[in-house]
């Protein structure tokens, strides 16, 4: 497959990836379960007749002071992208309503371990669904795994989605953790008193420039595609699908779009580690629906 994209000349370069690992494994990572179609939020509509939008945007840069926007996390041997997606964008949300006064991780611990509407924890679940619980229940705060920060961080160990690093491999898909209404010892907050909330979930529609009006208004957003066999060696330039074996659905965070080479592309941070992709970002073609990357964008107001 690697060398088959490279001798293609296409607009992305691959390398091995995820060697050695069964395609059950990369199967669960994509979290976005198959019912997700099912629950899908209200779509809202921006007035963009006057809005100007710049050839290139990247939410690092437009809002420097918000850590959030440039952390990429890891959900380990976990379905748990479509929390990932989901706190990784609050986070940054948070911090962009508040002019960078709340500086908050939010904890994809409490939402993939106590949300049961929101489906099966580590065995995927419905990202909408994530948005309506953070307005709903709240989350409270959890930075990545053995960081202690926050609440509660994720307990699911990093581990290694390339062939070669510093972290242990990956093994099995892991069951859910238990969910638990307690702070980590130290921490001097009581998980109650923890909880962030959003005010409003909603669903922006697949219209690009609407996709860009709420990204330069709100902040980064949540997003899912379909993984064909081929993006899990994606290394640089911008994705284009070149493979029929669909793996699933997979939930990210889009912060930005630009050009590159002519091609337009969303900018996209994954949840696999810094060291898989791009430093942990890839590239999507844009303005084509590519693997359905702007049929389901998730995003939500948080309460500050």
């Amino acid at each position: 497959m690697v060398d088959y994209i490279n001798h293609l000349n296409t607009t992305w370069k691959a390398q091995s990836n995820f060697e050695g690992y069964s395609m059950e494994y990369i199967k669960g990572l994509m979290g976005v379960h198959k019912d997700n179609h099912r629950y899908r939020l209200p779509i809202i509509t921006h007035d963009i007749q006057d809005l100007e939008i710049p050839d290139a945007f990247d939410s690092r840069t437009q809002w420097p002071h918000c850590p959030s926007i440039s952390e990429i996390r890891d959900q380990g041997s976990c379905g748990s992208c479509w929390a990932f997606g989901a706190v990784e964008a609050m986070s940054d949300r948070i911090c962009i309503a508040s002019n960078g006064k709340q500086v908050v991780e939010v904890s994809a611990e409490d939402l993939v371990s106590c949300c049961s509407s929101c489906g099966f924890g580590c065995s995927g679940g419905f990202p909408g669904a994530a948005w309506n619980y953070w307005v709903r229940t709240g989350l409270v705060s959890g930075g990545l795994y053995n960081s202690h920060k926050g609440c509660q961080p994720y307990v699911v160990a990093a581990c290694e989605h390339h062939t070669t690093g510093q972290l242990k491999p990956c093994g099995d898909i892991v069951p859910t953790p238990k969910c638990v209404h307690l702070c980590e010892s130290g921490y001097n907050v009581s998980y109650s008193n923890d909880k962030h909330f959003g005010v409003k979930a909603y669903g922006v529609s697949g219209n690009v420039q609407q996709i860009q009006a709420e990204i330069m208004k709100n902040g980064p957003v949540e997003a899912d595609f379909t993984v064909y066999s081929d993006f899990v060696n994606y290394k640089s330039g911008v994705y284009q699908r070149h493979s029929h074996e669909e793996l699933g659905g997979h939930a990210i965070r889009i912060l930005g779009w630009g050009v590159e080479n002519a091609v337009p592309f969303w900018l996209v941070a994954n949840s696999w580690n810094s060291d898989w992709g791009d430093q942990g970002y890839f590239k999507i073609r844009r303005g084509y629906d590519e693997c359905g990357i702007e049929s389901d964008i998730n995003a939500g107001l948080p309460k500050v």
